[in-house]
C-alpha cells in the first residue's frame, strides 16, 4: 500500500524506461534506517526519497530500496519475511566505493562490519562486507 504523497523525482515508467544492465531492489522494514546507511555509509546519490521508496545512484549504478508495506501485494514480501535474514548469500557491490571509509561509517552509524577491510590479491581488490539493518551484505571496494 503506498503511503507517500511526495511527487516522484520522474513518472515511473519513464524511470522504468531509462535503466539499462543490470540493478537491483531490495525491501526494507525500515525505511528511514535504510536511507542513513545507503547516503551515510554508501555516499549513494539518492535521486527520490519518500514514505515508499529510495532511489539511488552511485558507481555507475542505480538500485532501489522500497518499503516493505509497498510490496504488500508482492509474493516477495511473504517470502522475505519467513526468512531469519534477508538477502543471505548475495554480496551487493559497489566497485569504486572505499571499503576503509564505508566501514568506518557503518561503525559511526551503528551498522555490522562482517568483514575487512582488507586487500583481496585473488580478486585484486580491498574490500569490505557490511550488513545493513535488513541484512543485506554490501561489499564496497577498489582496485588494490
Amino acid at each position: 500500500m503506498k503511503k507517500s504523497s511526495k511527487t516522484p523525482f520522474m513518472a515511473a515508467p519513464d524511470y522504468g524506461h531509462s535503466l539499462a544492465g543490470f540493478t537491483v531492489n531490495v525491501l526494507s522494514a525500515d525505511l528511514a534506517r535504510a536511507l542513513v546507511f545507503q547516503r551515510d555509509v554508501l555516499q549513494a546519490m539518492v535521486l527520490h526519497e519518500d514514505d515508499d521508496l529510495l532511489v539511488l545512484r552511485g558507481y555507475g549504478s542505480n538500485w532501489m530500496v522500497h518499503a516493505d508495506h509497498s510490496y504488500d501485494k508482492h509474493p516477495l514480501l511473504a517470502d522475505t519475511r519467513d526468512q531469519p535474514r534477508r538477502g543471505a548469500g548475495v554480496e551487493l557491490r559497489l566497485h569504486g566505493c572505499d571499503p576503509d571509509g564505508a566501514a568506518e561509517r557503518a561503525r559511526q552509524h551503528g551498522f555490522s562490519v562482517l568483514d575487512g577491510p582488507r586487500d583481496q590479491p585473488g580478486h585484486g581488490l580491498r574490500e569490505a562486507h557490511i550488513v545493513d539493518d535488513d541484512g543485506y551484505v554490501w561489499v564496497p571496494d577498489v582496485p588494490v
